[in-house]
């Protein structure tokens, strides 16, 4: 890893633009709309602008469980954001999630539409909507006590470990240190919880899972960062039985193609509007 030169902050922080090497083009200190672009709405009253990355699939994963579990009214229609390209600039889309991020979902079953932004809040309030995936009791607060976990968790994982082991322009040995550190001490905690418990609330698989899976599990499986030899992730064997146990659900399968633009193309739904698209080769998912 390279060392950079001494670096004094100055008095008063000021943009420099481009600054933040691949992320460059769309990282900016100021929120709202860049341009004017309204967002498609289909037929269902689940509207969801979304991208497959680890937020993303939290929420595509949770909508095909609940209907894998028999919950029609979970049918939904999800739209890509090309996060790249600064989709999520658009006003419709900030009129969703003012925080310009991915995902966002629009309920519109009732008089009027509900916004929901932020993962852990579109899970909570899917599995409150239709009583499933979150358990009852004490359990409830496990579950939610993880899933809390995992929001205040992740930034370590993506925005720290993440950016500068595999995005920064600029290897810097102290943050990578610091982040992989704080990584391996998060993945300890999970193996430590998944060697008492089948799943992280207790007995049943709930939205503390499915929160925490896109990210942790994905890391463990090497879908993300290709950094498991670099954190040694297969010391973590419990959290290995986890995240393999996981990835053979049906409904963990088809959340991860939803919305996703990259990869190989047998893996890619660009948009979902129907559970027969996963069954359709469709323009989308022949585009390399």
């Amino acid at each position: 890893m390279s060392t950079p030169p001494d670096y004094t902050p100055p008095r008063v922080w000021t943009w420099q633009q481009p600054n933040g090497g691949r992320f460059a083009a769309i990282n900016r200190p100021v929120a709202g709309a860049t341009h004017e672009r309204e967002l498609p709405v289909g037929r269902h009253p689940l509207q969801l602008y979304s991208l497959a990355t680890p937020n993303g699939v939290k929420v595509t994963v949770m909508l095909e469980e609940l209907l894998a579990l028999g919950h029609a009214g979970a049918e939904y229609d999800a739209w890509p954001i090309r996060i790249h390209e600064g989709e999520q600039f658009g006003s419709g889309f900030v009129g969703v999630n003012p925080n310009s991020k991915i995902p966002a979902l629009l309920d519109r079953s009732g008089p009027a539409p509900v916004r929901v932004f932020e993962s852990g809040a579109i899970l909570l309030y899917l599995a409150e909507k239709f009583g499933a995936l979150l358990p009852a009791g004490p359990g409830r607060a496990e579950c939610l006590s993880w899933l809390f976990w995992q929001v205040g968790s992740a930034p370590y994982l993506g925005g720290g470990f993440g950016h500068f082991y595999a995005y920064a322009p600029t290897k810097i040995a102290y943050a990578i240190d610091r982040f992989a550190m704080e990584v391996k001490r998060q993945m300890d905690v999970l193996d430590r919880r998944l060697a008492e418990s089948p799943y992280l609330a207790g007995e049943h698989y709930s939205i503390a899972d499915i929160a925490v899976w896109p990210w942790y599990g994905a890391l463990a499986k090497g879908l993300i960062y290709e950094a498991g030899e670099f954190l040694s992730v297969h010391e973590y064997r419990h959290v290995i039985r986890w995240a393999d146990e996981i990835a053979q659900r049906p409904a963990v399968q088809r959340g991860r193609m939803v919305n996703r633009l990259s990869g190989p193309p047998a893996s890619q739904l660009h948009e979902r509007h129907d559970a027969s698209d996963f069954d359709t080769r469709t323009q989308d998912k022949l585009a390399g």
